[in-house]
């Protein structure tokens, strides 16, 4: 496929392109309560960090998109809170001034028309050789490694299983692995997902109707339902990937 792939900053006129991904993650992966900090604000203030995929055989729309966000981070490890304490911390940079030194990836998501002929790969190449034309010299991504099918098997166990090849069982692990990542730790907590049982039912249409661990497709962890208290949480963990530029 022949690709161009462009930041948002050389081409703002393409951000409404950006919103065209209906379908593209579990609905209940869409309330994460952190995400808001970064997507109402991503456009405005983070455009080089954002790519997008133009296919020119087909105007008008992105084929995938890239979303990145440079933050300021000094700790040797990096936070298990994962996905969510890197829009936390950014956000927070943001509005102090502070100067970033690190870029983290938030997502990678590609047309499912799209997907089994590398353009995850060409994208992630995008993000790396992005990040250093901006002057970083590292990327981190905290990977949703979605290649897990079972959501009671421990991340830690999961993360770290290998093919013949030497090779991350996960195919997205894989990506980042051959893209010239390493694997370096497990975020626990990386999403936190709360939400009313009624909130659940509409985004699941699972009923809900339980205590305890609910398995719902597409989630890599049970997510716990406390009826008496009529809410339900899905902590998801993710896996820490270091890319130096």
């Amino acid at each position: 496929m022949d690709l161009e792939i462009v930041p948002l900053a050389e081409r703002p006129d393409l951000a409404p392109l950006l919103d065209d991904f209906d379908g593209a993650w579990p609905e209940f992966m869409t309330w994460d309560p952190m995400a808001s900090l970064y997507y109402a604000v991503a456009d405005r203030h983070y455009p080089e960090y954002v790519l997008l995929a133009l296919d020119p055989a087909v105007p008008g729309r992105a084929v995938a998109r890239a979303y990145s966000v440079p933050l300021h981070w000094t700790q040797d490890t990096l936070p298990p809170g994962g996905w969510d304490r890197i829009v936390q911390r950014a956000s927070i940079n943001r509005l102090a001034g502070t100067t970033p030194n690190l870029v983290s990836a938030l997502e990678i998501c590609v047309r499912p028309e799209a997907r089994g002929g590398g353009v995850s790969a060409r994208m992630l190449a995008a993000m790396r050789a992005n990040a250093r034309r901006l002057g970083f010299t590292e990327l981190v991504a905290p990977v949703r490694p979605n290649g897990k099918q079972d959501p009671d098997q421990p991340m830690r166990e999961y993360a770290y299983q290998v093919r013949d090849d030497g090779l991350p069982v996960d195919p997205w692990l894989r990506v980042h692995v051959r893209a010239g990542g390493r694997i370096d730790s497990v975020a626990p907590r990386s999403m936190t997902i709360p939400g009313t049982l009624a909130e659940w039912r509409s985004w699941t249409g699972l009923p809900f109707d339980r205590t305890g661990p609910v398995h719902v497709p597409q989630a890599l962890a049970p997510v716990w339902c406390d009826v008496a208290q009529d809410h339900a949480v899905y902590v998801e963990p993710n896996v820490w990937v270091r890319h130096p530029l």
